[in-house]
């Protein structure tokens, strides 16, 4: 593979969706011991429990994520817009072999051609502040700061996963 393939697909990998000023629109990540409130979420085989949860604007949360289930799963934080776009990336992370059950696998540079010697892969990972990836029987935490926003879903952008209903409503009231 040429690395014109790959620039463009280097700089997807370390761009999160950002708003203005290198912020999310709908909030920050935070420290976890500044978490007003936990909330526990359970990810099972292609559901969240709950399927909605409500915070206010300024609420820091600590999530403890448990997948229950038997696949890997992705907890990200977002609007619609901005999954769909996540989704690309997760497809393209597992056509490259890099997204396997557990999560983000080493890639193997030696099998793309002579002329991706040299390059720095380093920056093709899986490491939004907005999400994490929770591999089967294991748990994860993402602590977050909200800022007043509607239409927010937490989800599972692995592919096919948000298209057979992983994604929970995150309402976040004034």
């Amino acid at each position: 593979m040429s690395a014109r393939f790959f620039l463009p697909l280097l700089c997807a990998f370390s761009l999160p969706a950002l708003a203005d000023g290198g912020h999310f629109a709908f909030g920050k990540p935070a420290d976890p011991a500044s978490a007003g409130r936990t909330v526990e979420i359970t990810l099972g085989e292609m559901y969240y429990e709950p399927a909605a949860v409500q915070v206010k604007a300024g609420e820091t949360v600590r999530f403890v994520l448990k997948n229950e289930g038997g696949l890997l799963h992705e907890f990200s934080l977002g609007d619609a817009a901005m999954h769909a776009r996540h989704q690309e990336q997760m497809l393209m992370m597992q056509q490259m072999g890099m997204l396997g059950e557990n999560g983000i696998q080493p890639m193997d540079h030696s099998k793309m051609g002579h002329d991706m010697a040299g390059m720095d892969h380093g920056e093709m990972s899986h490491d939004d502040p907005n999400s994490v990836l929770v591999p089967p029987g294991s748990s994860a935490e993402l602590t977050w700061t909200f800022a007043e926003a509607n239409g927010l879903e937490f989800a599972c952008n692995l592919p096919g996963h948000y298209q057979a209903g992983m994604l929970g409503k995150l309402d976040v009231q004034p």
